[in-house]
């Protein structure tokens, strides 16, 4: 295992084989004191960027089957010969491409991802046709954080609009070869089988509501409504004057489109 990391594609090796159990833990029988000794095998797991294989060893050791896919063509085709006799594809491709719909059998993905395409990464899965079981990667420290605070993000709204989210165990910087600037953490989403909590346009009103996130809401909303009227409608459904953007959950929007909407 000679192959060298690629920066340009953020590739950082987590090595530290407790935690990779605990990620594997997390990805098969979720945020609980389970191990995966004695417990039965989950069907499936897609892994997203799975390097070396260090966290895919554990994987196999949890599911009857892992579908590791891999963006590096010289990693690809490498890493079958890692695993010999196991139930492992390895796919090379982009995740943001990948066709979950072709998948037969309940399924996870778990994945050290790279931190430039947190973002796209967590739409792909949560909008897939085909919805996974529960989502568990590891990204960065601060953004996992942002994630499940009640000081929200459009990431952090989005997220929590399509499925229950907990953060899991932290990993220093000093953990990956070669280190990165920041501290990582695992986020465990689980999607919600009936659906998004608030409507496509609703959240297309939660963007709107973003498009200056320092700003005062009032502001941002403007353009939809007289400033003393969405005052107004804002001491209705329980928000002050001038909260900002974070300060509203999924359930202050849906109130605030349905008053708009009059």
């Amino acid at each position: 295992m000679g192959l060298k990391n690629k920066k340009s594609l953020g590739q950082n090796w987590l090595k530290n084989r407790e935690i990779l159990e605990k990620i594997a833990d997390y990805s098969a029988y979720g945020i609980a004191e389970k191990t995966g000794v004695g417990l039965e095998k989950r069907p499936l797991c897609v892994e997203i960027g799975p390097g070396l294989g260090y966290l895919t060893t554990s994987l196999l050791r949890r599911f009857d089957k892992v579908i590791a896919i891999e963006y590096d063509d010289r990693l690809a085709k490498n890493l079958p010969a890692s695993f010999p006799g196991t139930n492992l594809e390895v796919v090379h491709g982009d995740i943001l491409e990948y066709d979950f719909s072709r998948l037969n059998e309940p399924y996870v993905v778990a994945g050290n991802i790279p931190y430039y395409i947190t973002s796209p990464i967590i739409e792909k899965v949560l909008t897939a046709e085909r919805l996974p079981d529960r989502v568990v990667i590891l990204i960065q420290k601060e953004v996992a954080e942002r994630i499940v605070s009640n000081k929200e993000t459009v990431l952090s709204l989005f997220v929590k609009n399509r499925a229950r989210v907990q953060a899991g165990v932290i990993v220093p910087a000093h953990e990956f070869t070669p280190p990165p600037k920041v501290d990582s953490q695992v986020v465990v989403m689980e999607p919600f089988v009936t659906g998004p909590v608030v409507s496509d346009e609703v959240f297309e009103l939660i963007r709107r509501g973003f498009a200056s996130p320092r700003k005062k809401l009032v502001h941002n909303l403007a353009g939809m409504a007289d400033v003393e009227r969405l005052k107004v409608i804002m001491g209705e459904i329980g928000v002050l004057v001038d909260a900002r953007p974070g300060d509203l959950g999924l359930t202050d929007w849906d109130n605030l489109y349905k008053k708009l909407e009059r």
